[in-house]
This record gives C-alpha cells, structure tokens and sequence, in this order.
C-alpha cells in the first residue's frame, strides 16, 4: 500500500492535538482536545501532569484523525511528536510513569534559593555550558523532589519530555532528542549529550538518564499496544521530533544558519539560528539546540503579550465584544480598525509590561501605561491599544539587538507566526518597528507541520529538513517596512529603555509589584 501521510502529536501547554498532512504538507485533518494541569494544594505553583487521563486524550485524538478523515492507518508513512518545552516525566525501573509536572510548574522557588546560596556562581557556570539558568530547566524541579518527595526521588530510574513520553506510550522506547532535552539545563549544548556533571554539582544523582536520540531519527516502531490504544498500524514508524518551538520554526522555514522567527502568542519567543552553540558572556538570553542537526537557537522570550491583549479586550472593549457578536467579527479585527488610525508612537504615549529578557535575572516591572494626556481625543482606548502593540515590538527589537551583541549578526527579514501574525496592524508594526520585511506563513501554527517534516525526513521521503521546510512552506503576505514610522520607532525606542529601567527599580524597591519574576529572583537574590 502507498506511503501518502504523515502525522504530528502535538501536546501543547493547553491541548493535545493529532495532525494528519499529505506529502506536499497539506493539512488534511486535524483532532484536538483540551487539557489542564491541576495545582496540588499542598504547594503552590505546582502544575501536575495526569499521564493516564492525558494520555486518553491524546490517544483518542489519534483514533479520531484517523476516523474523521477516513484513511486506512497503513497509509500513514511516518508519526513525529513536538509538545511544549520543560515538561517532566519520571518513570521507575519498570518502566512506568510516578512524577510529571507540565511547563507552567512553578513550585521550585525554595530550590532555586537553595541552590543559588549554595554556589553563587554554579547557575552561571550551567548557563554557559547548556544556554540554561534556572529560570525554566529541570535542575530545581528535581532537586524538589529530592527535597519533597524523597520516595518518588529514589524510585525514579528515567528522566525524560513530553514528546518522548509521547513517543514512549507508542512504542515502549524512551529516549530524549536535542532540541527539548536543551532546555533542562543539563544537556551540554555543544556535545548534544547530558553532562551528568551538572546534575552531581547541584546534589542529584547523574543515573537518571534516557538516551539521547538526534532529531529526525527513526526511534522505533508502533507497538501492538500503541496500536490497541491509537489505531495506528503495527510497525508504522516513529521518529523522534522536538520541542514546540524548534519545530514551529522547521513549519515555517526557518531551518539555516542566519535565518530568524518570532512567534506571537500567550508568550512570545524570538529565534535566530547559529551555526555554532555559543552562549552569552552575560547569560541573558537562552540560547537552545535546534530540531535540525547542526543547527542551534539563541531564543529569548516576553511574557505575556497576548494575555495583555485578552486583558484589555476584556476589560476595556466592551463595545467592540458586542459588536462583534452582532456582526460576526472578531473584536480585535475591530480594535485594530480603529488603532490603525492612531499615528506611530501613539502620541508619545508608552507602556510597560514584559520586559527585554535577562536570563540570569529575569523579571518584569509592574505594568504601566505613561506618558498620556487628559485629552480623550488623542488618548483614548484605542490609543492605549496601540501603544500595547507598539510596546511588544519594541521588545522583539530588544530581542534582536540582545541576540545581535551575542552573535554579531542579524537577520534580513523574519518570519512572523503564530495568533498575533493574524493581526495586519500587528505585522506591519512590527516591520516598522525592525525596519525588515515581515513574512506571514500560510501555516501560522507551525509546530504540527514541522513535526510532519521531520517524520517524513526520518523515513526518507524528504532528503533534508531544510529542502523539504523551503518547499513546503508557503507564504500569506510579506510587510515591508515604512521607514517614515521606522524613524518615529527609532526615536522612541532608547527613551522607552530608560522608562522601563525606571520602572523596575519602583519594583525593586518593592514600591510597585513584578508582573513576574523568575522563581528565586523574587527573593531578592
């Protein structure tokens, strides 16, 4: 029988979902479920992971792909997984699950403290060594459990992701790729390998280890019981994937040295592709392997731009949600109408909210708006609207000036992705404010696609990542910069530097509160 799909399990923070694409990376069915991650009361901050409801939901949404589209699963060529990063699975020596914790667990606060007054210079010396501090990485989470749960921590035999444990639950096999295995924190960047090292430094054991298995490998096969649970076939092959942002960034052609995304969503992350897996001197932006061999990211992430939009939507838009309802319309379609009209710079008005990231001591001033006048003809909400769009892309500059004194290089245009690239005052604000073209992929949600390149390079179907990401990515529209509002944005951007400099010292002097702080740097540390 022919070999004419591939398929992409994506788990994200919010959802599980199961992609199905032909070989040209036309999506022909899709099945998705939503899933929380439930806060033990017992420690704030925690986000436990259910593996045996989860993995219900997103073998059901396999079965249901497969279902909905009606194709015979002998079809499908190639399965690849993606999920969100810094996700743990723990298992035992017989294999089976015992500690998970999703990406937004945050309950390690006493284990960063701990760790940092133990050696002051040890996160440093991990950063320089993985791109990771221990803002997001694993080293904390562990050593909680160690420290909270002592029994979980002597039973655990295995350390893996959540696409791993993904592809685990299909094939009994276990092992960690590169690209999300980075962000733990002790995978070296430059070996693409765990350094046990790293782990014996901060008090853990270092025999807690999966193997490592490069992006695009060949894994192992579905099983009869990966078959009882999904409907895939027996033997269909699955090759390991990556984390949701390398992938994302294969799904919209991002794949060679030089070449650079921003994706824009609840968060955004900037990505800018190296030849090499250099890190910061002064450890202030995360720098990751990427899902193509070879390739690694300097990534640096704003906190919260789309949770700012559906903040000011919902509290300030009350008109435009009505209408929208009325009229079909999305509300931000009618916010955007109507901020288009508001000239760059927003009269001078600025706000803050995330800041330019500083790994090694990342936190955020209290949001603010400031600069404004009592004139409601010029300062109305849409002006502060505006000035909330104008304000990320600033950070996106922050962001790529950051990676440019890291590496020496910027990009020549970016590739903008993701819900807030729906936004055509968005895009063109961020050309502006760059001065580069913005392109916008058909595909704005790209993780699943690059999963499906991946499983296809894996099974030989595409001779490399690279020819098969350029040939399959196709292009919605591409913003060129206004260079009449890119000098506006020039002008503003060292003034609004200064403005959020200031406002996080108020934070610092505990006058006005952190939108967010990394866990320990709240302590004052």
């Amino acid at each position: 029988m022919s070999k004419n799909y591939l398929m992409a399990v994506d788990a994200g923070t919010g959802s599980v979902r199961a992609v199905l694409f032909d070989l040209e990376g036309n999506q022909i069915g899709c099945s998705q479920q939503e899933w929380d991650h439930k806060e033990d009361p017992r420690y704030p901050g925690s986000m436990d992971f259910d593996w045996v409801y989860n993995w219900k939901l997103a073998s059901g949404c396999i079965r249901d792909v497969i279902s909905q589209t009606g194709i015979d699963p002998a079809e499908i060529a190639a399965v690849s997984t993606t999920c969100m990063r810094e996700g743990l699975v723990m298992y035992d020596n017989q294999g089976k699950e015992i500690w998970a914790c999703a990406n937004v667990d945050a309950r390690s606060n006493d284990e960063v403290v701990e760790l940092i007054n133990k050696d002051p210079e040890l996160e440093k010396e991990v950063y320089l060594k993985t791109g990771q501090t221990y803002a997001l990485g694993a080293l904390p989470r562990i050593l909680w459990i160690k420290n909270k749960m002592p029994e979980i921590y002597e039973k655990i035999d295995k350390v893996g992701m959540f696409n791993d444990w993904l592809i685990y639950k299909l094939t009994g096999v276990l092992a960690v790729e590169p690209s999300n295995g980075s962000t733990t924190g002790i995978l070296d960047l430059q070996k693409r390998a765990w350094d046990p090292s790293i782990a014996q430094k901060c008090g853990l054991r270092s025999d807690i280890f999966s193997d490592v298995a490069e992006c695009g490998t060949i894994i192992a096969s579905v099983t009869e019981k990966g078959h009882e649970d999904t409907g895939l076939a027996v033997g269909t092959p699955v090759v390991t994937g990556g984390g949701d942002a390398q992938l994302g960034c294969i799904g919209v052609g991002v794949v060679n040295p030089g070449e650079a995304a921003i994706f824009g969503g609840s968060f955004w992350q900037y990505e800018f592709n190296t030849a090499n897996g250099q890190t910061d001197p002064d450890c202030r932006v995360r720098v990751n392997c990427h899902a193509v061999p070879g390739v690694w990211q300097y990534e640096a992430l704003a906190f919260k731009p789309g949770l700012v939009m559906r903040w000011f939507r919902d509290g300030f838009c009350e008109k435009e949600k009505e209408l929208a309802k009325q009229t079909g319309q999305d509300p931000y379609d009618l916010m955007n109408k109507q901020a288009a009209k508001i000239p760059a710079g927003s009269y001078g008005m600025m706000c803050t909210f995330s800041d330019v990231m500083n790994f090694i001591c990342w936190k955020h001033a209290a949001p603010t708006f400031t600069n404004f006048e009592l004139d409601p003809a010029r300062f109305n909400r849409y002006t502060f609207y505006r000035a909330i769009l104008e304000n990320t892309a600033m950070l996106a500059k922050g962001h790529m000036e950051l990676v440019r004194e890291s590496t020496g290089n910027i990009p020549k245009e970016v590739v903008f992705a993701n819900g807030a690239s729906k936004s055509d005052l968005w895009c063109q604000i961020v050309a502006d404010v760059l001065g580069l073209p913005v392109k916008v992929p058909v595909v704005k949600e790209a993780s699943a696609l690059g999963a499906a390149i991946i499983a296809g390079y894996g099974v030989g179907i595409y001779s490399s990542i690279s020819d098969a990401a350029k040939k399959l990515v196709k292009w919605d529209k591409v913003y060129e910069p206004n260079m009449e509002n890119h000098a506006v944005y020039e002008e503003m951007y060292e003034p609004w530097h200064k403005v959020y400099a200031a406002q996080l010292e108020l934070s610092n002097q505990k006058l006005t509160k952190n939108m967010w702080a990394a866990p320990g740097v709240g302590n004052g540390l």
